[in-house]
């Protein structure tokens, strides 16, 4: 099993991040410059709130209507958790999973302003993106360890005479 380097188990359903003071200075000002991006309809933001029906514009309009702000609050409400929490000492479950919710947010927007993609290649240290994609896949290593550390709390499969489908 892969070692996780910023979440240490901390008690039931507890986790310490261990954070460089750089990487708390970066999630404490990355949740406000998204937020600030959130409903107003920059193209770097438009992942954040993707169109649900693409050939129905009336469905569309309902779906933004009903769901679309509900949404973009949740969005919101994750990375201002992240932000407030980021220097806490430990954090519990339903907080570690706001900053799920606040690191998806932050890459959508990194990645779609940088137009990243799976094939694409590492640019040179000299190249402008160089920085900015290395906070990416920061932002995405620390992700996939918040998922690894959430995973662990689940309990364990099913048995086999459960009968479960998948």
């Amino acid at each position: 099993m892969r070692r996780l380097r910023h979440f240490v188990a901390a008690g039931p359903g507890r986790f310490r991040p261990q954070l460089r003071s750089d990487e708390q200075d970066l999630l404490r000002r990355l949740p406000s410059e998204v937020s600030s991006l959130l409903g107003t309809g920059h193209p770097s933001a438009r992942r954040l709130a993707p169109v649900a029906y693409v050939d129905d514009p009336a469905a569309e309009a309902d779906y933004q209507r009903t769901v679309g702000g509900a949404l973009l609050d949740s969005r919101r409400q994750a990375l201002q958790t992240l932000a407030a929490t980021v220097d806490d000492p430990v954090i519990d479950e339903p907080t570690l999973e706001q900053w799920l919710q606040a690191l998806e947010a932050l890459r959508l927007v990194l990645g779609t302003h940088l137009d990243v993609t799976e094939d694409m290649d590492l640019p040179p240290p000299n190249d402008p993106r160089a920085l900015p994609l290395a906070v990416y896949h920061f932002l995405s290593a620390l992700q996939d360890e918040a998922v690894l550390s959430l995973s662990a709390l689940l309990p364990e499969g099913p048995d086999e005479d459960d009968g479960a489908r998948l």
